[in-house]
């Protein structure tokens, strides 16, 4: 997730991009990529929970050409309120990923404005009555683009940050053959209580404005919107990170805390709709592998079915998805590099929000994708 929070003064809006630049929709990559836009249109899309969808559509971009062999695809699911923009942090030369050599499909998850949303879809499933959808819905959107739109029947790795990393895990479970190894940074397999209560937290802080009037505004919610951007902030990063007070970084000389406060509780997250925010923070909270058809709500079950090979890099310090919980899916994982992320930089690390993550992240996936080519 990106903490997207703005001071109205350009200088203090440098701090935001410098150094935490998670949805690149708003990030100055160093070098301009090539990229390619498009959207796959699904039609009468049947979601798990049994709504069919008329027109859905999911919006993604590419990097770098598929080769004749179709051998160089690499899956990357977005996270939350992302566009196609959100891995560049991990594409270019001298990066785990370069788009001369590898072909990557950078997709877009339902609700974030673009892909199918509440936003943008007509009656009657406009607004607060567009479906919840899952992510197993998504990566069976996923599945359809990349098999029927690309061609694409196999992937090198499917690599994910957050929400994408939920995603990479249900990849992992839903098609066990479709890919030879998942990468996932800050996000576990399953959303653990603690994480469902945080999330609930946020979604109450905006429908408590009496401006969300169950969904149907005329104009967005502001006031509920700001009260979602500062409870957001207090998950974002560790305490440590405030302690040491690594929100100065890249700031205005005198800048203080309560400004920086202010500027992550008002416009948290430029542009974004409410009912979009809400829809992937469900798509969020119900997430669990375990739940995946035909293994009964058993998560260590449907982990230990995973066959592709799996660099688990949890954020030493992350409260979204505490390590904790990704040490007890961890034991169940069969195949797999534990990698914690050794950061105080919380959630963010995960997204290489800092220049130490950045290389840590870049290393460890590039040592760990080097490998897997050498063992095909």
């Amino acid at each position: 997730m990106s903490s997207l929070f703005f001071m109205r003064s350009p200088a203090y809006s440098r701090l935001v991009l410098t150094t935490l630049c998670l949805v690149a929709s708003i990030c100055a990559a160093p070098t301009v990529l090539a990229q390619e836009f498009h959207v796959h249109a699904l039609a009468n899309f049947k979601l798990e929970n049994g709504t069919t969808l008329p027109a859905a559509q999911i919006h993604y971009a590419t990097y770098g050409k598929l080769n004749a062999q179709r051998s160089n695809a690499i899956l990357l699911p977005s996270h939350y309120m992302a566009d196609g923009h959100g891995y560049e942090w991990l594409i270019g030369k001298g990066k785990a990923l370069d788009p001369e050599r590898d072909f990557l499909i950078t997709t877009e998850l339902f609700g974030n404005g673009r892909s199918s949303s509440p936003s943008n879809t007509l009656e009657p499933f406009h607004g607060p009555r567009f479906p919840v959808t899952s992510i197993r819905d998504n990566v069976a959107a996923v599945h359809d683009l990349l098999v029927n739109e690309l061609g694409i029947t196999h992937l090198r790795a499917v690599i994910g940050f957050s929400m994408g990393g939920q995603q990479a895990f249900q990849w992992a479970v839903s098609y066990p053959e479709f890919a030879d190894s998942i990468v996932v940074t800050a996000a576990t397999a399953k959303t653990w209580p603690h994480g469902i209560v945080r999330l609930e937290g946020q979604i109450a802080a905006i429908t408590a404005d009496p401006a969300f009037n169950q969904g149907d505004y005329t104009e967005q919610p502001v006031h509920g919107l700001d009260t979602f951007g500062l409870v957001w902030a207090g998950w974002l990063f560790s305490q440590q990170w405030w302690r040491e007070e690594l929100w100065r970084t890249g700031a205005p000389a005198g800048t203080t805390l309560e400004q920086a406060i202010a500027g992550f509780r008002h416009d948290f997250i430029p542009g974004a709709d409410a009912n979009n925010l809400i829809l992937q923070m469900r798509t969020w909270e119900q997430h669990d592998v375990g739940t995946t058809p035909g293994f009964d709500g058993d998560l260590h079950r449907a982990l230990r079915s995973i066959r592709a090979r799996v660099l688990y890099m949890p954020s030493a310090t992350d409260l979204y998805f505490p390590i904790e919980d990704a040490k007890v899916e961890a034991a169940s994982i069969p195949n797999l590099l534990f990698k914690p992320i050794p950061s105080v930089w919380g959630h963010t690390a995960g997204a290489a929000s800092n220049p130490q993550d950045a290389e840590f992240l870049n290393t460890q996936i590039s040592t760990f994708l080097v490998v897997e080519k050498k063992s095909h």
